[in-house]
């Protein structure tokens, strides 16, 4: 592609590259000049114009926009994804319904590097989205780049982008209750907020004491495909109320504590086919924690485990949440350490 100033005369048939104000009309930049625009640049006393040239072996914004998308997204439905006619050499990537993002970010990462003007910005790996959300948009910079170079970045990321929706129809969720407790309705209204949030449906909820026993039943009896436990006083332990009712329900632990704040004392187990998430007291908050991140990956059928929770924490230290009990940063004014 060639760029750069032209006078008039040669100007029919190129791209501008900068709107003009020509008399009482703009043109705008990336319009493709005819000899009418002209006229009205040569009467505005405009003598020259930058302009963009294509060259043999160029591909237009638009056309390589589209092109770079389909590789992405070979089969839109199939990916759970909806992707946008090109505009300015851009092509957005839409969620289609609730789920989690999983992307290749190796082949997103060889896509970007094969030639500047050739971009994709993503969300984060597994981010939620809802119906309509933002996935992905493609940009090609210029007004066109080599055909060469759109086939080689298409080949490197080809279907490297999809939303996994979620996996299980229904939760159940099993709060327990200490005397002077927190009240459960609001945080019932939150966690069946995030349930939903995800397609699903909150199909069984069940209060029992804080007791191990009667815990454990529950845990057996609550209907729902993945089981949620909010305990009326925080997880302090692995062998604290919470996990050991799983275990006497017949289940395992598989991992407590995870590097994210707000969302520490979160646990994930299993019992049966059923998985277990133990839901930190911040889960109360409708407000972003660990467990939303835990939640939604559980939920899509993305296998979480150990190594996965200890990998959030680079990006795990979120927005506090203000009716937090203790928060981070302590009752009183803190102190550095020198």
């Amino acid at each position: 592609m060639r760029f750069g100033p032209v006078p008039l005369s040669d100007a029919e048939g190129a791209i501008l590259a900068h709107s003009v104000k020509a008399g009482s009309r703009k043109l705008r930049k990336g319009m493709t000049l005819q000899a009418e625009h002209l006229e009205l640049l040569a009467d505005a006393g405009i003598p020259e114009v930058i302009v963009a040239r294509m060259e043999p072996g160029d591909c237009h914004e638009d056309e390589a926009a589209r092109l770079l998308a389909r590789a992405l997204v070979p089969d839109p439905a199939a990916a759970n994804l909806r992707v946008t006619e090109p505009f300015t050499g851009r092509v957005n990537i839409l969620a289609d319904g609730p789920g989690v993002v999983e992307l290749d970010v190796a082949a997103i990462e060889r896509f970007n590097q094969v030639h500047p003007m050739i971009t994709v910005a993503t969300v984060p790996q597994y981010q939620q989205m809802g119906e309509g959300g933002m996935v992905a948009t493609i940009k090609v910079i210029s007004y066109a780049v080599p055909r060469a170079d759109v086939d080689r970045a298409s080949e490197a990321a080809r279907g490297a982008i999809r939303l996994l929706p979620a996996r299980h129809a229904t939760a159940g969720l099993v709060v327990t209750e200490i005397p002077g407790g927190p009240s459960n309705d609001k945080g019932i209204a939150a966690i069946r907020g995030r349930v939903e949030a995800l397609g699903m449906e909150l199909a069984d909820t069940r209060i029992v004491p804080h007791r191990t026993g009667e815990l454990a039943e529950a845990i057996a009896e609550v209907k729902g495909d993945l089981v949620m436990i909010l305990t009326g006083s925080a997880t302090s332990d692995p062998d604290d109320v919470g996990p050991s009712a799983v275990r006497q329900a017949g289940g395992r632990v598989d991992r407590f504590g995870m590097p994210v704040d707000p969302g520490n004392l979160l646990f994930l187990g299993q019992v049966g086919e059923r998985p277990v998430i133990g839901l930190p007291g911040c889960a109360r908050s409708p407000a972003l924690n660990g467990a939303d991140w835990v939640l939604s990956r559980v939920a899509c059928g993305v296998e979480t485990t150990g190594a996965d929770i200890a990998a959030m924490g680079v990006g795990g230290l979120l927005k506090e949440i203000p009716t937090r009990p203790q928060p981070r940063a302590g009752k009183s004014r803190s102190r550095s350490i020198s």
